[in-house]
């Protein structure tokens, strides 16, 4: 029988909080053992090498141990109590339904609200994107004024003194495709608005040192600039338009961290600088300044005081420990790789060190799938780093279908092969293959491969075209992506030969001798014509990552190659834009866009990577991974697998969960998730960008951004002009169930309902419902409620109960004393209050703008959208209306074939919203439409009509539509600055249009409001 994990690997929702995980067993393999409630527990392992010499009975490690202690108590493991001690106390923190008790700033207290709502055009945060954010934000804003919370201080600091002890680092742990861009973008929004608001708080900065290990990162991080046109702060929602102002105030620096390498001075030659030292010999500086380097590397944020620094894939950021001498025990590569390691870390943390003792920094950010000590660091490899705050782990995200999920071999027919050859390649025909630096010699011959490595290529093809032609039928519009992960350039270029063909010289001339074995993945066509366009990439990433020229071997390997994608460039982009690009930049470009519509690498099908891919290059079609090289830890095994995670959908299935997705990986020893299934792919959606047409500026909307209202009633007597809207009908479903059947295994049932409340007269609900009024409604700031004006109120409360209170299916008049309901009634009876007041002209409602953003523009809406129901616009600055539902598309035709209509938009990422109240808590209501009307004053003049379409209209929405009412479109209009306003619901979809025209002809006639 199928194990619960492989039947079904998906237990939780990607945006709240997981409830239930796998039980794992010791070598964390799934066990045939239901699903357990609550959440996994954070634990980790130290990954071990395998040895390469064991006694009889030793034992070695066989696979990663994910989440159960070793048998033997041993120090392999490293359970962190501090990460799980943070997360009670952030999930505590998260529960509290006051925002005010939340203890943090009203920024932070917007963007907390906003990012836990539903009201995302597309995929709004993930819980563990959202928990990442909040623990920074919880230790920073909340902890750090509490004694209680002092350990966890103490613990960090004294973690940081003895690896890092110039700088004071927090690392949030999220598993590759859990979004750490995502998580950097909010953490800046929340530094950089809060530090423009309250640029006297040390807490907050607006400069922000993003510091890559590579040119790819690099160039990914641009979205974390507001400025850049696919910005994540717009195309991702994660920041209120009211705030975007504020938040344009940050200055952001990326860089990848070999900037930080101090460069030469001047670029004299021996002669040059024996000239400028001069017969006295002075000593001239062949290298930049510590000052010099910031300034290059680090430009405008060098006139900041207290920066923040975020460091992507911090793993390999790190001091090693003083002393050791792990380094001079290893040999061969291993010993290579742990040098550069250290040289990279060294590099990278010495320029933030430089930075701080520049112009300080506030806050060090760590963001990693894999926050553990390299080997070479003095540390075991793969030890957590000590200052780890938030950790969603690989299996976590893979519960939460947030990643793919890895399958790897588990049997095959080999009679004499202890375990599957597939499962470790390298074991196999490491030994068979060139050594580095051996193509330098001569071509070597791509058919001399190893026969294992051949029929691995040929197996996992086989597969790759089933998911090729599933692909193509569904039209999906790009490839399944199969990479390669090598060792070395000779293996690499043999490997690229073997599948996409190749070429060779003869007599000075080159001439096509093979057109490649793997017919999908071939750059020849039959008669031995390079393929216009081609469909698989050779690529170095060492090279790509360090920004600096490619090495004169590795561009005679890429020579077709680089050829090829010049004269695509030049077909797309024209001639001169191709010569300015850089060989690298060029190759650069193609692998960043692997997967990308309208991109270069849009159409590519296999990528055959020199070195490793470990981090940086992320492309959601690939399905299919072979490793060609040794895997010495199973910390390796995660980094080169989660190149393939990226999920391909990010649409939720009527459970609300996501669909389980698959990457098929052979010669990487990951032991994790090894069953085979069989699996039905579901294509993803396709997507939609939505944005303003520049040119349809014309079309552009102006709306006011409305913070709250300022009533002024009269002081002498009150009255109150109830209609449908002041209904208040009280049903089970509002207040609970009011008859219940009690009944045992055997004698008599009986039913019971809130009886008690029968005892609670009328008049009395009147007097508890005046009180809450006056207290809640009609007191004026902080001063002490109005209790003198009862006489006046007490008679309009008692009027509402006797005519606007409907009870339905055992409901009681004394239900209104509950907290809720009272709000909600009090709200209704102070909406017919500032109606009668309005229509006997004695209050004035004016609206209060947001003090930071007064008024939005359509002109700045842009998001990416899977929906399917779209209606391509004529009269909207937008260019498609995105239709949650078939009326609002049936009322996008209405409005556009009415001759009244000049512009209308949907209210989708546009940052309109409305305040109201519905209950204790303050809430915000986006109403569906905006529309701009002729109605007779001229062209100068419109009329603006906000618009709600609504089928189903419950208490919430009637309170939303008094508010618009009573207090949003007087409030506005009495400003006087932003035009005439209106507000109209439609409710019957099927007479929309008539119901369109006869609102018009009223407005048109002089009528009113609707």
């Amino acid at each position: 029988m199928t194990k619960p994990f492989y039947a079904e690997p998906i237990l939780n929702s990607p945006y709240d909080v997981p409830t239930r995980h796998h039980a794992l067993s010791e070598s964390g393999e799934p066990l045939d053992h239901p699903p357990i409630e609550g959440r996994r527990r954070s634990k980790y392992v130290a990954p071990v090498p395998k040895s390469r010499k064991s006694k009889v009975g030793e034992k070695t490690q066989a696979s990663l141990d994910l989440d159960q202690e070793a048998r033997d108590g041993g120090s392999r493991y490293n359970p962190t109590p501090i990460i799980n001690e943070i997360r009670g106390h952030i999930a505590s923190w998260r529960s509290l339904p006051n925002p005010n008790d939340w203890g943090v700033t009203p920024v932070t207290q917007r963007l907390l609200q906003h990012w836990r709502s539903d009201s995302f055009s597309g995929p709004r945060p993930f819980y563990c994107q959202a928990e990442a954010v909040e623990t920074a934000i919880w230790l920073s804003e909340v902890a750090r004024k509490n004694k209680q919370y002092s350990h966890l201080f103490r613990h960090l600091e004294e973690a940081n003194q003895d690896a890092n002890p110039e700088i004071f680092r927090l690392a949030l742990k999220l598993a590759t495709g859990a979004g750490k861009t995502t998580v950097m973008a909010m953490l800046i929004a929340w530094q950089s608005i809060n530090a423009a608001r309250q640029p006297n708080s040390t807490l907050f900065s607006r400069g922000f040192l993003i510091v890559a290990p590579g040119i790819t990162i690099k160039d990914r991080l641009r979205v974390l600039n507001p400025s850049d046109g696919n910005s994540y702060y717009r195309s991702r929602e994660l920041v209120p338009q009211d705030m975007m102002a504020d938040l344009n105030k940050a200055k952001i620096a990326i860089v990848n961290y070999h900037v930080f390498q101090r460069r030469k001075a001047h670029e004299l030659n021996a002669v040059g600088l024996r000239l400028m030292k001069g017969w006295k010999g002075e000593q001239i500086e062949e290298l930049e300044t510590e000052g010099q380097m910031l300034q290059r590397a680090c430009g405008d944020l060098l006139q900041m005081k207290n920066v923040a620094v975020i460091n992507d894939e911090a793993h390999h950021c790190y001091r090693e420990r003083p002393g050791t001498h792990e380094e001079d025990e290893l040999k061969g590569e291993e010993k290579e790789e742990a040098k550069e390691n250290n040289e990279a870390a060294r590099l990278w943390i010495s320029g933030i060190e430089a930075l701080k003792r520049k112009v300080g920094v506030r806050a060090v950010y760590d963001l990693s799938a894999t926050p553990f000590f390299l080997r070479g660091s003095g540390y075991e490899e793969g030890t957590l780093f000590p200052w780890v705050v938030s950790d969603f782990s690989l299996v976590d995200a893979i519960e939460c279908g947030i990643v793919k999920l890895p399958r790897v071999p588990v049997s095959d027919n080999s009679v004499n092969a202890a375990t599957p050859v597939y499962r470790n390649l390298w074991d196999h025909i490491g030994k068979k293959m060139p050594k580095k630096g051996a193509g330098k010699s001569g071509d070597l011959d791509p058919h001399s491969l190893p026969a294992e490595l051949q029929t691995a290529l040929y197996s996992l093809y086989s597969h790759y075209e089933q998911e090729f032609e599933a692909w193509r039928k569904v039209g999906i519009g790009v490839p399944p992506v199969f990479i390669v992960v090598c060792n070395n350039t000779s293996s690499s270029k043999l490997i690229y030969e073997w599948i996409s063909g190749w070429e060779r010289e003869v007599e000075g001339e080159r001439q096509t001798k093979h057109q490649g074995n793997l017919e999908l993945f071939r750059n020849y066509d039959r008669n031995g014509n390079p393929l216009p366009r081609m469909n698989t990439l050779l690529i170095d990433s060492q090279q790509l990552e360090s920004g600096e020229a490619l090495d004169s071997n590795f561009r005679e390997i890429a020579k077709a190659e680089i050829e090829q994608f010049k004269r695509e460039k030049a077909e797309r982009d024209g001639a001169v834009e191709a010569e300015k690009v850089s060989e690298a930049e060029l190759l650069r470009e193609v692998m960043n866009t692997v997967g990308q519509k309208g991109r270069l690498g849009e159409q590519v099908r296999c990528v055959v990577s020199v070195s490793m891919l470990t981090e940086g290059w992320d492309a959601n079609p690939v399905t299919h991974i072979l490793g060609v090289r040794a895997f010495g830890t199973q910390l390796l095994c995660e980094q080169v697998i989660s190149r393939g995670l990226r999920r391909q959908s990010y649409e939720l299935n009527d459970r609300g969960l996501f669909n389980t997705e698959y990457a098929d990986i052979l010669g990487i020893p990951f032991d994790f998730a090894t069953e085979p299934q069989t699996v039905v792919r579901n294509p993803p959606k396709p997507t939609t960008r939505v944005y303003a047409l520049k040119e349809r500026s014309n079309l552009s909307i102006q709306f006011p951004r409305v913070a709250g209202y300022r009533t002024e009633l009269p002081s002498d007597r009150f009255s109150a002009s109830f209609g449908p809207d002041s209904v208040l009908t009280l049903t089970p479903e509002l207040v609970g169930p009011c008859t219940v059947r009690l009944e045992g295994l055997v004698g008599e049932g009986i039913d019971i309902s809130p009886d008690a409340l029968d005892d609670m007269r009328t008049s009395e609900v009147a007097i508890r419902l005046t009180k809450f009024l006056i207290e809640r409604y009609l007191r004026d700031g902080t001063e002490d409620p109005p209790y003198m004006l009862y006489n006046q109120v007490q008679p309009i409360t008692r009027r509402w109960v006797n005519e606007c209170l409907k009870l339905t299916g055992g409901t009681k008049a004394g239900m209104l004393t509950y907290a809720e309901l009272a709000e909600k009634a009090s709200e209704l009876i102070y909406q017919a209050i500032v109606r009668s007041a309005g229509e006997e002209g004695e209050s004035v409602v004016k609206a209060m703008l947001d003090p930071y953003n007064p008024h939005g523009y359509t002109d700045h809406v842009s998001f990416i959208t899977t929906k399917q129901t779209l209606w391509e616009t004529r009269l909207s600055h937008v260019n498609y209306v995105v239709c949650d539902s078939d009326w609002e598309a049936e009322f996008a035709r209405v409005v556009e074939a009415h001759p009244a209509t000049i512009s209308y938009v949907k209210n989708q990422a546009l940052g309109f919203e409305v305040p109201y109240r519905s209950g204790s808590a303050p809430r915000r209501y986006l109403p569906d439409f905006i529309i701009q009307l002729a109605d007779g004053r001229g062209p100068d003049d419109p009329l603006n009509l906000i618009v709600e379409v609504k089928g189903f209209r419950g208490l919430d929405e009637q309170i939303k539509a008094e508010t618009m009412t009573n207090l949003w479109v007087p409030g506005v209009n009495n400003l006087k600055v932003y035009g005439r306003w209106a507000f109209a619901e439609f409710r019957n979809a099927f007479a929309m249009e008539e119901d369109y025209a006869k609102l018009i002809d009223m407005i048109g006639l002089g009528g009113k409001n609707v």
